[in-house]
């Protein structure tokens, strides 16, 4: 009887162990299923790394590693962050939504002058909706007599976002010179095939303009435009344009990332870090010419300070208007601004020695035919906003390398409303950039890692100690 009695509590404790290996398994098989479950939904392993390491996936400290004076600049990148997120970006947000800063002349439809044009766009985002004229409001259609029209159109394919507006004002914008730009392209001054078009309905976002026609237009401006400088150059003039191209690169794709399309079928819209940090990122240079572009393009913008704080921002509009002044105004004049940086950049220091106009001449060359690439990309979306940016580009160059006959500083630079536009556009466009990096930087770092990696011998110890947890009842904590 003791010893029936004894064989039936060893296969009695047997059989609980195999019941707890089984429920074991059942744990491990059920935590590996919805693991799967939210990478495949999730477009992001932020969960995954969330429940595997104990952390909040939340992080908004800036990136360790981009610390002390941006290269060739005059503002350190802590001093950068903390500016744009308590003085630039929130006043540019609100500046480039006036009457005056939304409305940008362009000319869509230009030739490629270096190959025939064989770029198309996957998705209908990439394309600019042009309404017929016959849907126009009536001031759009009487726009010598009228103010600029409101934003409540509709687009013949229901796309309100994409609306455009092809108005030509000649009272809109009063008291502007028309002045070609000498470095781009585009002649500012021909009205012939020129569209406006409301930037706030037609964002720069993702629009899947890819393949060999935009690698084209890349390695074309790269390879024989501004190609990289050699490891060790010190010559900052032959830096310059390169920095400058790579900076405007990064931002785009940063945009690019931050308003990307996560799944076409259900038209779902939201934040791709993994290409933020494909593209970005994991590379630091590309972070600190994207730094160096802003404070170059702000250097700009506060140089041309007497001339933009009483320019006549006028569109009809007396209560905007006066609204786009002050806006104008507090950013030129900010004490914050003046006190941390205000240098950001120092143009003094270039073109010296007898070969700086030379070089100058050279660099303007350059990027005049960067610009004109602008005409070779197939998407109207993107060379909407690339002819933009290359023009806001384009003024800032204007403003700092401009000389008089004695090959002396220009003192009285005039701009264009077409040339203003686009520098505090472009500016805005860099501080979004700026403050989306300073934003989700590290995270985008951390999980770029994490989609890149190799399992490895850390990652074989990390499911064995989840195992462990598992088995020590420590499955409840993921629930």
């Amino acid at each position: 009887m003791v010893q029936r009695a004894e064989v039936g509590v060893r296969e009695e404790e047997e059989a609980d162990r195999a019941r707890g290996k089984w429920s074991s398994r059942a744990a491990l098989v059920a935590l590996i299923s919805v693991l799967i479950a939210v990478a495949a939904t999730s477009r992001s392993p932020a969960i995954i790394v969330s429940l595997l390491t104990n952390r909040s996936c939340h992080c908004a400290q800036e990136l360790q590693k981009y610390t002390g004076v941006v290269e060739d600049c005059c503002c350190e990148y802590e001093t950068v962050n903390s500016l744009n997120g308590e003085v630039l970006h929130p006043l540019l947000q609100k500046l480039v939504r006036t009457p005056f800063f939304r409305y940008f002349k362009v000319k869509l439809w230009c030739d490629c002058p270096f190959w025939p044009d064989d770029g198309m766009c996957r998705l209908r985002d990439c394309s600019v909706c042009e309404c017929p004229e016959n849907e126009f409001p009536e001031p759009f259609r009487n726009s010598l007599e009228h103010n600029l029209p409101s934003d409540n159109l509709q687009c013949q394919e229901g796309k309100p976002q994409a609306i455009v507006d092809r108005t030509l004002d000649s009272i809109t914008f009063r008291g502007w010179i028309e002045a070609d730009n000498p470095w781009t392209s585009d002649d500012e001054t021909d009205n012939s095939e020129m569209t406006y078009v409301n930037l706030l309905l037609n964002p720069e976002r993702y629009t899947g303009y890819t393949g060999p026609s935009a690698r084209r237009i890349w390695d074309a401006i790269y390879s024989e435009n501004c190609p990289k400088y050699t490891s060790g150059e010190v010559c900052q003039e032959k830096k310059v344009l390169y920095k400058l191209i790579s900076g405007l690169h990064s931002s785009i794709s940063i945009h690019i990332a931050a308003d990307y399309l996560l799944d076409e079928a259900a038209n779902t819209w939201g934040e791709n870090l993994e290409v933020m940090y494909d593209r970005v990122v994991q590379y630091p240079d590309r972070v600190g010419n994207l730094y160096f572009t802003f404070l170059f393009i702000l250097r700009a913008v506060t140089k041309a300070a007497n001339y933009l704080e009483v320019a006549k921002y006028d569109t009809g509009n007396h209560a905007e208007d006066a609204s786009t002044l002050l806006l104008m105004k507090q950013l030129l004049n900010n004490p914050k601004l003046q006190a941390a940086c205000p240098l950001p950049f120092d143009e003094a220091k270039l073109w010296k020695g007898e070969s700086g106009p030379q070089l100058k001449q050279t660099i303007q060359r350059q990027f005049k035919n960067i610009s004109a690439l602008m005409d070779c990309v197939g998407c109207e979306k993107c060379r909407l906003w690339g002819k933009l940016q290359v023009l806001g580009l384009g003024t800032a160059l204007k403003i700092l390398f401009s000389v008089d006959s004695q090959n002396q500083p220009e003192t009285s630079v005039q701009l264009q409303r077409n040339e203003v536009i686009a520098l505090v556009n472009l500016l805005n466009r860099l501080s979004e950039s700026v403050q989306f990096v300073h934003e989700r930087g590290l995270l985008s770092e951390k999980l770029g890692k994490v989609q890149h990696s190799v399992p490895a011998a850390n990652d074989i110890t990390k499911w064995r100690g989840l195992w462990k947890l598992i088995q020590g009842g420590g499955f409840a904590r993921f629930s």
